[in-house]
């Protein structure tokens, strides 16, 4: 039961960073149609942000962690008004290759300031428990995955507040349905888009922090991490925010058991998967899901007429 546990708490904490990234391919999916392939790099950029400030430049830590998130927006908006502006009405296929640019462009940058040995963030909680971690029943919290699970929910209901009551949050939601509507209607689309990707800026570089904060480190393969939000993305299907939680939760647990349960299910099958199955299991869930519902759990279903 307390490897279970164990497994269930890890996996959630997963769940909660890969929502964050998932968030914020779905917000500028739904905003612009285009898948982009740029939220891995920036959630590893604005970690990098983030350790420039508070290490390097000796900002204290939680000033650096704000400084960081804030200017990793910015950056991300900067790269939508730079790059993908001009782009508007080009086909989609050429937008998303462009986005594959963008983040070739920002790893390379970020590998050659990151250098041969990896990057600290900073601990944001020095003081408190053993090595920033409790033991509760024999089950090991980690301060680090507690607070990203306690931030993934909170920023979820923020946003979902937003959506609902502000006067941008409507002005996305009516953007997503219909851009020649919401244009017609008096709403600035570009306007938007930016702000679609200022957001998730922000998500990326929450995300990023949690993967390489703490006791963690921020590398040159620190990205491949935030990219296995993509999977979750397409459970969910790429225009539901709810889903992205859903498909979130469902690639964090399945790696979180298959870490803890993989040598176990070996012994009993008589033959090894290999040392990464846990790594790959999301996909396989991701390529079962797809046979049944290719639009994902949640996606919309486009019907084409002829």
């Amino acid at each position: 039961m307390t490897i279970f546990l164990q497994a269930t708490v890890e996996g959630l904490s997963l769940a909660a960073i890969y929502s964050l990234v998932a968030i914020g391919f779905v917000l500028i999916y739904k905003s612009m149609d285009v898948l982009s392939f740029a939220q891995p790099a920036l959630a590893v950029v604005g970690a990098g942000i983030i350790s420039s400030l508070a290490v390097d430049r000796g900002i204290p830590f939680w000033l650096a962690l704000i400084l960081g998130i804030f200017l990793t927006g910015v950056l991300s908006l900067i790269i939508e008004r730079t790059f993908l502006r001009p782009m508007v009405g080009e086909p989609v296929f050429s937008v998303a290759i462009l986005t594959i640019g963008i983040d070739i462009l920002l790893r390379t940058v970020l590998d050659s300031w990151i250098g041969i040995n990896p990057r600290y963030l900073g601990d944001p909680f020095p003081t408190f428990g053993n090595f920033g971690a409790i033991n509760v029943g024999g089950v090991n919290l980690k301060f680090l995955e507690l607070t990203a699970l306690v931030t993934a929910i909170l920023i979820i209901l923020i946003l979902s507040v937003f959506f609902k009551r502000s006067k941008y949050g409507v002005a996305m939601r009516a953007t997503s349905f219909d851009q020649e509507a919401a244009l017609a209607q008096g709403i600035n689309v570009g306007r938007i888009f930016g702000l679609a990707w200022f957001i998730a800026g922000i998500l990326a570089a929450f995300a990023g922090f949690f993967i390489t904060g703490g006791f963690n480190t921020l590398g040159q393969f620190s990205f491949l991490i935030a990219l296995r939000a993509l999977p979750a993305v397409v459970i969910g299907g790429l225009d539901s925010i709810p889903g992205a939680v859903v498909g979130s939760i469902i690639i964090g647990l399945t790696q979180g058991y298959v870490a803890y349960y993989q040598i176990p299910f070996e012994n009993l099958i008589g033959f090894s998967l290999g040392s990464g199955f846990s790594l790959l299991a999301p996909y396989l869930i991701m390529f079962v899901i797809l046979i049944f519902r290719p639009d994902g759990l949640f996606g919309t279903e486009e019907v084409e007429r002829v």
